[in-house]
């Protein structure tokens, strides 16, 4: 239950990081063609990091569960 509810969190994360990112442009405050202004730059850092930083966390939650199954199923054989 524990894992399935950090999983869980772990994409809300990375989805509100892609929105982070995606939201200057799709909610309009950054002008086409401007220079950006500090709230776009904040919004792409902030969520930039916020996806990365939850998809190396699914990454490597996803990388222990498979050896976790590929470790029983080497007990199983015995």
């Amino acid at each position: 239950m524990k894992a399935k509810l950090g999983v869980g969190a772990l994409i809300v994360l990375f989805l509100a990081g892609l929105w982070l990112v995606a939201a200057p442009f799709a909610v309009g405050y950054q002008p086409r063609g401007a220079s950006y202004v500090d709230a776009t730059v904040n919004d792409l850092w902030l969520g930039g990091g916020i996806a990365a930083l939850s998809f190396v966390a699914l990454v490597i939650y996803a990388a222990d569960a498979l050896r976790d199954l590929a470790r029983r199923g080497k007990h199983a054989d015995s």
